[in-house]
């Protein structure tokens, strides 16, 4: 279980969801703060809320999961806690459309995670 939350996006690796065709870049801050400002991400054991200041915080399963980002080149890098356990650094790509949006881990080379937008 642990595993699965590792790369939330801001926690869940191993999602492979729809084809990523349907979903367009988030290729600047702007643009992903305009996408997450007022929303909660969430799936199955999971509500994240990631800040337009930079915070990341909610709960993965019954631990908390809290920690920071920023907007490097067109990525999302966050570091992760959850249940305190550091889940380390980490670049991805977001991807977003239609209420939903998805981050790949290892600057969109690696494991993926969807969320809902609500």
């Amino acid at each position: 279980m642990r595993k699965l939350l590792l790369s939330l996006g801001c926690a869940a690796a191993l999602m492979a969801g729809s084809a990523s065709a349907d979903l367009a870049v988030v290729s600047s801050q702007s643009d992903f703060i305009r996408l997450i400002t007022g929303k909660t991400l969430s799936r199955p054991l999971i509500k994240i809320e990631v800040s337009e200041g930079g915070s990341i915080s909610g709960k993965g399963a019954r631990w908390a999961v809290t920690g920071d980002w920023i907007w490097r080149d067109r990525f999302f890098c966050r570091s992760l806690y959850w249940g305190g356990s550091e889940l380390g650094y980490n670049c991805q790509e977001v991807r977003a459309n239609e209420g939903r949006v998805r981050f790949t881990s290892d600057r969109g080379e690696g494991d993926s995670a969807e969320f809902k937008l609500n």
